[in-house]
């Protein structure tokens, strides 16, 4: 799913939270919620209501595609809250690292989905090249060694 969002508006617009939610088809209590975290901070307050600028909307693609990439929301605090770039640069790497280990998998899932659309096997399992992705694609545990130090 593409992320598309206007983003142009003039420096002295402001916008409504019903309006900021809308441009990334959010329900508003999402950007309050993201605000209770700390996540986003309202630029002020007019008369009770929030009101958002440009570099809200920015904010919220950000969160919106670190959600994506996995992140949780604590996850996306703690990076938009660090203030050093090598301290920022750590935390983005180990999310990296992780992002790698999940498209590995992905991957080996969908080299065992492509097969099986194209495998005529009536028992897939018994299909030997599907044991062979299936086995390539996993690491299965010794059945001789449980990890119990005897």
């Amino acid at each position: 799913m593409a992320l598309q969002v206007n983003v142009n508006m003039k420096s002295s617009e402001w916008m409504q939270i019903g309006e900021l939610a809308e441009r990334f088809d959010l329900a508003p209590h999402v950007l309050r919620h993201w605000e209770a975290m700390g996540l986003i901070a309202p630029a002020a307050r007019v008369n009770g209501r929030r009101r958002y600028t440009q570099d809200h909307l920015i904010h919220v693609m950000t969160i919106i595609r670190a959600k994506a990439a996995g992140m949780s929301l604590e996850q996306i605090r703690e990076i938009l809250g660090v203030t050093g770039q090598a301290e920022r640069h750590a935390l983005l790497q180990r999310h990296h690292a992780e992002l790698e280990r999940r498209l590995q998998e992905i991957s080996a899932s969908k080299a065992l989905i492509e097969h099986l659309m194209r495998c005529t096997a009536d028992d897939f399992t018994q299909c030997p090249t599907y044991r062979r992705i299936a086995e390539s694609a996993v690491v299965l545990p010794d059945p001789h060694h449980d990890g119990c130090v005897v």
